[in-house]
């Protein structure tokens, strides 16, 4: 019934407009009648509770405006505290940098200082003062590190690296902040960089590091921490230091029962935009969702909708039922021509009654050209008849292949494709059959795919079967062996014996188990294999006497193809590489002998000379004896005076010749406990012929209670001779006067990467390493002295190498002028246990 007839409407209303809308209320169809008395109720309440819903939003609004102002007000005083804090300690870094500009400060004084402020201000990590050629002066604290003593300070390692601050300041003459870039070492950091200024001249920067977790500690009021979370952000908008509420989802903050976080953002002066300080405030209400009238409003609302949709569903469904056969129909009908598989129907005497879309689409043929069919069909090639007339008879016997056969089909344009059949019985809704139902999967592309796998398969294996190590794959607890390439067959045979053998030689576990339990559990299980095969990898090497050879053993753990986890074995033949070794092995050693022999050759005038004293000694007193037992005015005690200074004498002789013996002595390697102070006296022992010949004073230290060295002690006697050698004729070149021709030699402990070594520095007084030479130093065969063979510093650099250290030279000034130079090397301690307790030595 339509709504006129069921509502009278009054006279008072009898107007125009009413009658216009009751007139085209009455042209309506009932059903749009319906449809439109049921929206009307439902545009009400939903008008009704959009009505509330944005009167709570406004409210909202109103609220979040006064938070947000209070917000900024609280920034804004955090960063003018900041702002003071950095400002002071700005101040106090100046008046540091002017101290030091002055003079005023040294370099304990300054480290002094530096500790006293890391101590007294917490913000601050590190301070560090740079000349003006960038190279660190003293640095504490996070700042760069200082060099070490015996380090040059050229050596770019000591330089700071932010050359971009670095010239703004010198160029500017004004303090510079700058943001640290993040490492995993420390916190966020910043850097002022001061400059300093000696006499209106630029002379360097004082550099400190200042925490921005401190600064947020310390400059941060506590009463405002406790009402917003406060964060300190860089330039990009990254966390420093603080607290940050997370983010909502983008174009949520908006909506009416939003949670929104008020924020403010603002630079802290003098760092600008590096430097970012942030507020947002905690939210505590429920917003409109903890509101109970909106609840009651909402479910009022939702109620009253739900049971109009219930009402309007329920007219629905007799159309709903009316098309719900029409959809199944379509539904079905798109299915199968959407599907990829052809299908195909056949009745019991093996005509076709069906085909689908994709089957015509396979074979070229229309569905008119096969319904009503039978064998022999269109699509069957004249070659393959017989076979296909033999596979249908089976087929409609019942005698069908579960999982499918292959076939050849011929397409209406001639051509060919593979493809495979999968035959089922048709039965119908009763549960009788009433056919033969056929799917048919285009297969040419898989069969290609696994043609080519296959003849990668065959490549692959020619490549392993070529390579020239042994290759082997067996499963971890068994003697089987899942692949074994030419090379391990010709060399172990068809059976994991080899196998086994190089990995116990090798010293890796064949099977990675647990020795600690009875059981014996897997070490690895319970871990995928894809990571064990990624990360259990070892080498060793051997030498298999069945063979004659050196091998090179790699093992790492694998998934094979079943699931297994298996271990594969790589044996290389390193046997010509293990030849070359020894063989510059003794190469090496030939050189060093060389080397003390030329030494020795070089040295042999004043040997010789050395050696005249106590020769001519010797001589003097035999003539003297002999002339006066002749005249018989010599007594017996006189006589025995006389034959003890000779026999004195020649045994200087003789310790002269059984030292320079001893040095060229040819011998085999060998490390031994040694004692750095014997080296030390033997090295002198030689060196001083040299240095008296040329007059050369030295002047050498060795500390006390230096620690036993694990060396071969002739090698690094022949390391301080040649450098001891090098100094004299240094200085006999620079033709400096006797009260300069000097000599250090000085032995001392150091510490090397938090590892004990033991120093050893000669310095001299000559005209130091020009910078071309500097740069060949080390250089094999090349030498400054006109009859020099360029071998000495070169074999003295590879010898400290061998014994794990490092030997470098550097020139001394006076100012400007080169003073001498110094050459120094450093051996690590091994540790064996025991120290020597020696006095130390100086002597001139």
């Amino acid at each position: 019934m339509a709504l006129p007839d069921l509502i009278s409407i009054p006279s008072a209303l009898d107007l125009p407009a009413v009658q216009q809308a009751k007139h085209w209320w009455t042209r309506q169809h009932p059903q749009r009648q319906d449809r439109l008395a049921m929206l009307a109720p439902l545009v009400a309440v939903l008008l009704f509770f959009a009505a509330i819903v944005t009167a709570f939003a406004y409210l909202r609004a109103e609220e979040f405006d006064r938070e947000q102002e209070a917000v900024q007000r609280d920034v804004e005083y955090t960063q003018q505290r900041l702002r003071l804090r950095l400002l002071e300690r700005q101040e106090q870094l100046t008046r540091v940098a002017r101290e030091v500009s002055n003079r005023e400060l040294d370099v304990e004084d300054f480290r002094s200082r530096a500790i006293s402020m890391l101590n007294q201000y917490p913000e601050i990590q590190g301070l560090a003062w740079i000349d003006e050629r960038r190279r660190v002066r003293v640095g504490t604290g996070t700042a760069v590190r200082p060099p070490a003593p015996t380090h040059n300070l050229n050596d770019p390692a000591t330089r700071l690296d932010n050359e971009q601050a670095f010239n703004s300041v010198k160029q500017n003459g004004q303090p510079v902040f700058l943001q640290r870039l993040r490492s995993a070492d420390f916190a966020p950091l910043m850097q002022i960089y001061i400059p300093l200024n000696e006499r209106n001249r630029f002379s360097g920067v004082l550099l400190a590091e200042l925490s921005v977790d401190g600064l947020y500690r310390y400059g941060v009021p506590d009463e405002v921490t406790a009402r917003y979370a406060i964060s300190l952000l860089d330039a990009n908008g990254g966390l420093l230091a603080g607290t940050v509420i997370p983010a909502r989802k983008a174009g949520s903050n908006w909506l009416p029962w939003s949670t929104r976080n008020n924020a403010f953002s603002m630079a802290v002066s003098p760092v600008g935009s590096g430097l970012v300080v942030r507020g947002q405030a905690y939210r505590a209400s429920l917003g409109v969702i903890g509101s109970g009238f909106f609840w009651l409003v909402g479910t009022l609302s939702v109620m009253t909708a739900w049971m109009l949709i219930a009402n309007w569903r329920h007219t629905r469904r007799r159309l709903q039922a009316q098309q719900a056969l029409m959809s199944e129909t379509n539904f079905r009908r798109a299915m199968e021509n959407s599907m990829l598989t052809g299908m195909r129907a056949m009745d019991l005497q093996g005509r076709i009654t069906y085909v689908n879309a994709a089957f015509c689409q396979m074979t070229g043929w229309q569905e008119s050209d096969l319904v009503g069919h039978t064998a022999p069909f269109p699509y069957w090639p004249e070659s393959d008849r017989e076979l296909l007339a033999s596979k249908l008879e089976e087929e409609l016997s019942g005698k069908f292949t579960p999982g499918g056969f292959q076939v050849r089909v011929k397409r209406r344009d001639g051509t060919m494709f593979d493809a495979r059949l999968y035959v089922a019985p048709l039965i119908d809704a009763m549960g009788t059959q009433t056919g033969w139902v056929t799917s048919m999967t285009d297969i040419t592309e898989p069969n290609r795919v696994r043609e080519q796998l296959s003849a990668s398969h065959q490549r692959f294996t020619t490549v392993l079967e070529a390579l020239d190590a042994s290759i082997s794959v067996a499963p971890l607890g068994s003697d089987e062996l899942l692949f074994a390439n030419k090379l391990y067959r010709q060399w172990f045979g068809t059976h994991a014996n080899g196998h086994l053998q190089l990995v116990a030689e090798a010293g890796v576990p064949s099977s990675p188990t647990s020795s600690d339990s009875d059981d014996s559990v897997d070490a690895l299980a319970g871990l995928p294999t894809e990571t064990i095969a990624d990360t259990e990898t070892e080498s060793g090497e051997i030498y298999d006497s069945a063979l004659g050879k050196w091998l090179e053993v790699r093992t790492r753990y694998l998934s094979w193809v079943d699931g297994r986890l298996a271990q594969m074995v790589i044996a290389t033949d390193i046997t010509s590489r293990r030849l070359a070794e020894q063989q510059a092995a003794t190469q090496a050693e030939r050189a060093q002998n060389s080397s003390r022999l030329i030494t020795m050759g070089e040295m042999a005038s004043s040997v010789a000379h050395e050696l005249n004293q106590p020769l001519t000694a010797i001589n003097n007193y035999c003539n003297g004896m002999i002339s006066r037992i002749k005249e018989h005015q010599i007594t017996e005690e006189d006589l025995l005076g006389a034959l003890d200074k000779t026999a004195r004498q020649a045994q200087r002789a003789g310790q002269i010749i059984q030292r320079i013996r001893s040095f060229v002595k040819r011998s085999e390697p060998n490390r031994t406990p040694s004692d750095v102070g014997v080296m030390v006296s033997e090295a002198i022992e030689l060196a001083e012929i040299e240095l008296r010949r040329r007059n050369v004073r030295l002047n050498h230290y060795v500390a006390a209670r230096l620690p036993v060295m694990l060396v071969d002690p002739i090698l690094i006697e022949q390391v301080l001779v040649n450098l001891l050698r090098n100094a004299a004729e240094s200085i006999d070149m620079a033709q400096r006067p006797t009260a300069q021709r000097l000599v250090e030699l000085r032995v001392v402990p150091t510490k090397v990467d938090g590892q004990s070594a033991i120093d050893f520095s000669v310095r001299d007084s000559g005209k130091g390493l020009a910078p071309e030479v500097m740069a060949r130093l080390y250089e094999a065969f090349f030498s400054t002295k006109a009859d020099g063979m360029g071998i000495g510093l070169s074999l003295c650099r590879s010898i400290v190498e061998s014994h794990l250290g490092r030997m470098s030279a550097e020139n001394i000034y006076n100012g400007t002028e080169v003073a001498g130079c110094r050459f120094s090397f450093w051996i690590p301690v091994a540790d064996i246990g025991y120290q020597t307790p020696v006095a130390p030595t100086l002597s001139t």
